[in-house]
């Protein structure tokens, strides 16, 4: 620790931000569905998710290993290059949020990290190899993988419940997304706090505090495991709202199977050194969950939204971060620009979520379409001396067949 220069240390504080941000960004993946099905309550749901995520940053290091020695080379890589990546995977977390869409915060991470080693030191700084086998093709088969398991799953639960009554089986299927929704919360510490823990360990080695190919060191798992279980108990309530109410409607069957499927895949790429996105993994699974019901549906709508942020964020976030690792490569005072735009921006979304908050009270409220919301802006009121502004005020102005007849004015 005595070796960590006041740049290092920046770039460590500002690693533990992002992870933060990932901690709220991706509460959803694992307690969406649990608060839209009324499994949980919301506090108690995001409580329990940070607890598990916190302990699931202490079962392995595999991924963490992938992303401090893997992604890019670490020889000849400046401390300045891991602080611009942070910068571009920070601002595109947190402008997702704003929007609410569940786009991946490990592609966000990847993209600032390999825009800035390419502004840094060209494309001879990335392993494309690793870049495809380790990111790409687990993010295209992720979401596939655990959709149309969670679909099969769904379809065996409901096969297997229709043999009991709703009542006998409500129980049961509330219990079960209650356990797999932690289940969930614990591959996501095994996963993407190993992220924080990969990037401040390459910081570490590009700092010469560390040897290549280190592992990291306890206090890192600690802190990057308490960052990400911080902003998991934040709760991200625009991604769960769009998760757990706006993809699909989901009953507690559908809730248990997505969440089983996504866990798996999750847990399976970690052991195995993947990197994948637990939000595409889980998002697959919801949707998949939602077409394995029948009659169920999927709100396309949203889902096209998702699919493209999904596609924006690795170049989105590696323009960002080529853009602060040019400023950053201008000096201390293109460093100290870099980190006040990053705040600045910041600071902007914040106050610009403030016009239309989500919160814990109404998380669970029906988010408005965007055909919804265009004819409610388009269409008169009703006709009259007064404005009708909701179904409840229309009620009350249409006489029912009880109601008494009109009197005639008296002259």
């Amino acid at each position: 620790m005595e070796h960590i220069t006041l740049l290092l240390g920046i770039v460590i504080v500002t690693a533990l931000v992002f992870d933060f941000t990932n901690g709220f960004h991706d509460t959803a993946n694992a307690m969406a569905t649990t608060i839209s099905t009324g499994a949980l309550k919301p506090k108690t749901a995001v409580a329990m998710s940070a607890v598990l995520n916190l302990v699931g940053a202490f079962l392995s290091v595999e991924v963490a290993k992938t992303i401090s020695g893997g992604i890019v080379n670490e020889e000849g890589l400046r401390t300045e290059v891991i602080f611009a990546a942070l910068v571009g995977a920070i601002l595109w977390n947190l402008l997702t949020w704003l929007l609410g869409l569940p786009s991946s915060s490990s592609h966000a991470l990847f993209g600032g990290l390999i825009g800035a080693a390419v502004m840094s030191a060209g494309w001879s700084s990335v392993n494309g190899a690793t870049v495809i086998t380790k990111v790409l093709i687990p993010a295209v088969a992720a979401p596939l993988v655990a959709g149309l398991a969670a679909m099969l799953a769904t379809r065996l639960t409901y096969r297997i419940s229709n043999r009991a009554g709703e009542k006998a089986t409500s129980k049961g299927y509330r219990a079960g997304q209650i356990t797999s929704a932690g289940l969930v919360s614990l591959a996501h510490g095994t996963n993407d706090a190993q992220k924080t823990m990969g990037i401040i360990t390459l910081a570490l080695v590009t700092g010469g505090v560390l040897s290549p190919g280190s592992n990291p060191p306890l206090w890192v798992i600690v802190s990057a495991g308490i960052a990400i279980a911080l902003g998991t108990y934040l709760g991200g309530w625009r991604i769960i709202r769009t998760m757990g109410k706006g993809l699909t409607d989901l009953a507690p069957p559908q809730g248990f199977a997505a969440q089983t499927s996504a866990a798996t895949v999750i847990l399976a790429s970690s052991h195995l050194g993947f990197s994948l996105s637990t939000t595409q993994s889980c998002s697959g699974a919801v949707m998949g969950s939602g077409l394995g019901r029948k009659g169920g549906v999927v709100r396309w709508s949203t889902a096209t939204r998702m699919f493209i942020a999904w596609g924006l964020t690795l170049p989105a976030a590696g323009l960002v971060g080529a853009g602060a690792e040019f400023l950053t490569k201008q000096g201390t005072w293109g460093i100290v620009l870099t980190g006040a735009l990053l705040i600045a921006g910041s600071g902007v979304i914040w106050t610009l979520s403030r016009r239309q908050p989500v919160t814990v009270d109404n998380v669970n409220d029906e988010p408005a379409g965007v055909v919804t919301t265009a004819i409610a802006a388009v269409t008169p009121p009703p006709t009259g001396t007064g404005t009708v502004t909701t179904i409840d005020e229309l009620k009350t102005t249409i006489p029912g067949p009880d109601a008494e007849p009109a009197r005639p004015a008296t002259v």
